[in-house]
Formats: structure tokens, C-alpha cells, sequence
């Protein structure tokens, strides 16, 4: 369980860009840094991005981080790279539409900390990046828990308009809510396809209501 010890604005936030360039050094033993990408690289309020190395990784959407890191796998996370690999990619990165370390979604930032969405996204470009040859492939997984804070739209927006960059290629896997959300992973069978997902015509009309900050 991981409960923030305060807002996100009340920390350092060290920005993306340099925790990157500090993940690549094998400056620990918990971890193989040629296996796996995981910024930070420490255990901390946020994380950016977590996931094992490869040229064609799945980029699995979530609503924020909890307690995965590298060789400690939660449930949500092996389920993750099941359908990964099922799927033909050769490896994922698990990225947060919010970068707060928080187990319950409801502990989150009442108000977006803008200078935590922004690394958030330079990591998500970063991660749209590394993948090599066809588009890369953006699996949209965070469930109704979208609903938590309306800022999230805005985030989910500011990635919609990252992956065009990139021409990405938006799935969801398992049935959608009765709200009109993409399944969440954990819950998924371990053979589970993807889908095809509309991104543009689900904030247009699943996301209306929602207030943009």
C-alpha cells in the first residue's frame, strides 16, 4: 500500500529527462538497468515509467503508479506483460496518465500539479520513441477509475495530441465499461486480444462532462 504523504506540489520532482539518464547507470543490484526501464530508478512519490526493454514494446496506459518496480511485479502489472507478449510484442512499458505514487486512486492530487503532468508527458513522448519500425502501439487500460479527478482529461488530451506525433495506434483489450471505459488489466483473461479504440470520439463523447482544468 502506498498512500501519498502529501500533495505532489509540497515535493521535488526531479525532472524526466535527468532521472532517464540516471536509470541507465547499473548503480544498484536490485536490477538488471539492460533489462528493464524504470524512472526514477528509486522508489519515490511518482514514477514515470516502468517496463523490460525491447524494439517493439506494448505502451499499457494506467490512471497512476502504485507499488511495481523492477523484479516486483504487482498482479496488474504481470497481467500486463502476459498480454504483451501474447499479443507479439517482445516487451511493455507500463506509463501513468498521472505520475503520483498512489495505491488507492482516491488518495491522487485534488488539483492537477502541472509541473509533474509536464515531465509526465516528455515521458510519454519518450516512451511513444523508442519504438522501432511500424507505430507504436498505446493500449488504453485505466477503467472507470477516470472518473476519480477531472483534471484527468486534460492529461488523457495532452497524450491523444503526443501520440498523433507519432501516428500511434490506440487499443483496449477485454469488453468496455457500461460507462464507456477501456477494461482495466487486472482482471483480464491472460489470453485477451486487443481492439481497436477510438481515442478522439471517447474524450469527445464518453468524456463530455468532464471539466478541463
Amino acid at each position: 500500500m502506498h498512500i501519498p504523504k502529501s500533495e505532489s506540489s509540497l515535493i521535488e520532482i526531479e525532472g524526466f529527462y535527468e532521472a532517464l539518464e540516471r536509470s541507465k547507470i547499473q548503480s544498484h543490484i536490485e536490477y538488471d538497468v539492460r533489462d528493464w526501464l524504470y524512472v526514477p530508478n528509486y522508489y519515490s512519490e511518482y514514477r514515470y515509467i516502468l517496463g523490460t526493454t525491447g524494439k517493439r514494446p506494448l505502451i499499457c496506459i494506467g490512471i497512476n503508479p502504485s507499488t511495481a518496480k523492477p523484479n516486483q511485479l504487482d498482479n496488474t502489472l504481470k497481467s500486463v506483460e502476459r498480454i504483451a507478449l501474447k499479443n507479439g510484442y517482445d516487451s511493455f512499458i507500463m506509463f501513468n496518465v498521472y505520475a503520483q505514487r498512489a495505491t488507492r486512486p482516491e488518495d491522487m492530487d485534488k488539483e492537477l500539479n502541472e509541473a509533474l503532468h509536464k515531465e509526465n508527458m516528455k515521458a510519454f513522448d519518450y516512451a511513444l520513441s523508442v519504438y522501432e519500425g511500424e507505430k507504436p502501439a498505446v493500449w488504453a487500460a485505466w477503467g472507470n477509475i477516470v472518473e476519480m479527478r477531472p483534471y484527468l482529461k486534460k492529461c488523457l488530451s495532452d497524450m491523444v495530441k503526443i501520440s498523433k506525433k507519432y501516428s500511434a495506434d490506440w487499443f483496449r483489450a477485454g469488453p468496455i465499461s457500461k460507462k464507456g471505459h477501456p477494461h482495466h488489466p487486472l482482471y483480464l483473461k491472460k489470453d485477451s486480444s486487443l481492439d481497436e479504440f477510438d481515442m478522439e470520439n471517447y474524450l469527445k463523447n464518453v468524456l463530455k462532462d468532464f471539466a478541463l482544468v
